[in-house]
């Protein structure tokens, strides 16, 4: 094919492509039609030349051409930025129905790009929005029972059905504010918003019943309706079947009580994932299934329900896909069903709050899960040797294993000094049982724990130095045993991470160097009936900045010192009770953070000072104060004053609250 005959072919090419989206450039035929003349004219250099210029022009013109055909199958933008103005008007409408924005979140709706706004995305080939994300964060991740309506950070408004613009939108996360439909309803609108896969809209106080018109979104995957405070009931949950792609569910604190089968619906949609019903007012999980479809179940939450039956009759014993069991307070007692070593994905499993009693098959039961990583039995009624409990975890899991929780039970004898092959603990709670003997050395091979509650045994002996091997502790309670002997600089010696620490009511003996440096910064800490004094020591000044401190009842007999309210003049809750401190107090507190002030039964003297102004509790009895309240006495939040056994006079006054004589 020559040259000539390549321009045409070129050229109505390029005319059909610009027909297409309206336009026509004429310029190529005139110069196609123009070439016989030059080549006739011109020498072969300037044909030559010539014909490298009309080619590079058609090729230009074609490139043109193409961009132009690719804009005009978009869809129409606003002028000046990516978002399309039907649903810009959309969002602005929605944002009227606004009548509090305590955080700011939409500050930033302004301008014509509504993609850039906060909590909205576009998609980046049609630029249609796909995601609204407005979730209160200030709540945190867990805010079980939250009312989106009590805080000043939510978004308080209406859900306005301009929304219903957004027909491509994906994602809408309304969550944890004060978003409201019509009579504080979900608005049924939100049902025919059908390209959604993920609505959210847990913490918003919504009452009513939940719309059966959330079953047309037949895309949905991912739907939350709990999480928080709800006056919300149901009915009937059937229309939860219609929904063939949903993997996670949550319904929590949603009245579903009316409900019998409810189970049923459920195992009708084989793609869920999550489904959390906790604190629905369920009365029954001991329903029959002829056949299980929930094959991909991992996460199963029941907890809060009044179930009231054997946990061996319950229909869920045969989803051995699940990896989070939590049946906590559901008020289920007897023994384990043999089913439970089969539920070898199991990495969670709380039992928690309930009456089981039975220990004896549950022993063989959990040496089959392998992966467990918590298991929780506290609050129940069991009884036994803690060995054999011990014994019954699975050896399988010795490295994935992270929490125990075995408290307030009534497990006797001494805690077995294997319990330090479990070198992942990060959590153990064996507190309120009968667990006697001294604390086993194997447990200082647990390197990697943060808490540590063994409070209120019966465990004795002294507290060894090698606790200061558990370089990770946050949290470390040994209160209420009968520990004696001394706590030396050596016990805390590597513990730079200690936060809390609670030694009270043992027969401890703090004997700290005058000169010792803390390793951390306590928020928390707690040796009531300890052996401190008789003179303050020098170590308390290594506390500054605690949030509370109780050093009630631990032999102090002597001033205050200089330091001492300078030091703890950000602590929130100070106890110095029950011991002999004599002399008067600063005539002025009211520059501390103090909310709380223990100070009774001491032998201090002089007049009452100005009181910090966030104090609610005040209990100076049993002392020698005189004089008279004053009249201006500014304590406004003030809810309980304690004055017995002083010489004051005009003890209460009715602002002050409840005052006990």
């Amino acid at each position: 094919m020559g040259l000539l005959e390549t321009l045409k072919d070129w050229d109505w090419d390029f005319d059909h492509r610009l027909h297409g989206v309206g336009l026509k450039i004429s310029g190529s035929i005139t110069l196609v039609h123009m070439l016989p003349q030059i080549s006739s004219s011109c020498s072969s250099k300037m044909y030559r030349t010539t014909n490298l210029l009309v080619t590079l022009i058609i090729l230009s013109i074609t490139s043109f051409s193409q961009v132009v055909h690719a804009l005009a199958l978009q869809p129409q933008y606003a002028h000046g930025g990516g978002c399309i103005p039907a649903e810009r008007a959309a969002l602005l409408a929605f944002q009227k129905g606004i009548t509090s924005d305590g955080a700011d979140i939409l500050a930033s709706w302004e301008g014509y790009d509504c993609c850039r706004w906060r909590g909205i995305s576009c998609s980046n080939r049609t630029g249609h929005v796909i995601k609204l994300h407005l979730r209160n964060t200030f709540p945190g991740p867990d805010a079980y029972n939250y009312n989106g309506c009590d805080d000043a950070n939510s978004l308080f408004g209406k859900i306005s059905p301009s929304l219903l613009s957004l027909k491509n939108l994906e994602h809408m996360d309304l969550s944890m504010n004060c978003l409201l439909g019509p009579n504080s309803h979900i608005p049924q609108f939100l049902g025919s918003m059908d390209n959604l896969r993920y609505l959210n809209l847990s913490g918003i106080p919504f009452t009513g019943g939940v719309p059966s018109q959330l079953g047309n979104l037949s895309k949905l995957q991912h739907l939350d309706l709990g999480e928080g405070y709800s006056g919300m009931y149901s009915a009937d949950i059937t229309w939860l079947a219609k929904l063939p792609s949903l993997r996670y569910l949550s319904m929590s604190t949603i009245n579903l009580s009316r409900i019998a089968d409810w189970p049923r619906p459920l195992n009708m949609i084989p793609s869920l994932r999550v489904i959390n019903l906790a604190g629905c007012s369920l009365d029954t999980a001991s329903q029959s299934l002829p056949y299980l479809n929930l094959t991909k179940l991992e996460k199963l939450d029941l907890s809060s329900n009044n179930l009231g039956h054997s946990i061996a009759s319950s229909w869920f014993w045969k989803v051995t896909s699940l990896k989070y069991l939590s049946l906590r307070a559901t008020q289920l007692f007897g023994n384990f069903p043999d089913a439970l070593g089969n539920m070898t994905s199991l990495k969670v499993l709380d039992l928690a709050f309930n009456n089981l009693n039975k220990t004896e098959n549950l022993q063989s039961l959990l040496k089959n899960l392998c992966c467990l990583e918590i298991l929780d039995l506290s609050k129940n009624v069991m009884n036994g040797n803690i060995v054999a409990v011990m014994e019954g975890l699975p050896e399988c899991a010795q490295e994935k294993l992270l929490e125990l929780h075995f408290s307030e039970n009534n497990f006797i004898r001494t805690l077995p000094n294997f319990i330090g092959e479990f070198s992942s603990l990060s959590m153990l709670d064996l507190s309120r049982n009968n667990l006697a003997g001294p604390i086993p050395p194997g447990l200082w091979n647990l390197t990697r724990l943060a808490i540590l509650d063994l409070s209120w045994n019966q465990l004795n002996g002294n507290v060894p130095t090698e606790i200061s091997s558990l370089k990770n502790l946050v949290s470390l309670r040994l209160s209420n045993n009968r520990l004696g002997g001394a706590i030396t600089e050596g016990h805390f010696a590597n513990l730079k991470s200690l936060k809390k620490i609670d030694l009270s009511s043992n027969n401890l003996k703090i004997a700290l160097d005058s000169d010792w440096l803390s390793p951390f910064r306590l928020q928390s800490g707690d040796f009531a009936s300890c052996q401190i004094g008789p003179l303050f020591p020098a170590w308390l000044q290594q506390l500054r900045g605690i949030d509370s401190l109780n050093i009630s009842n631990t032999g102090l007999v002597d001033k205050f010192p200089d330091w001492f309210w300078y030091t703890f003049s950000r602590a929130t809750d100070l106890d110095i009770s029950n011991n002999q401190i004599s002399g008067t107090l600063p005539a002025h507190l009211d520059g501390m953070a103090l909310e709380k002030l223990h100070l009774g039964s001491n032998r201090l003297t002089g007049s009452m000072p100005s009181l910090p102004a966030n104090i609610t509790w005040l209990d100076i009895s049993n002392n020698n104060f005189s004089g008279v309240i004053p009249s201006n006495f500014e304590a406004s939040r003030l809810q309980i004053l304690i004055v017995y056994s002083n010489r004051i006079e005009q003890h209460c006054y009715g602002v002050f609250g409840p005052c006990m004589e």
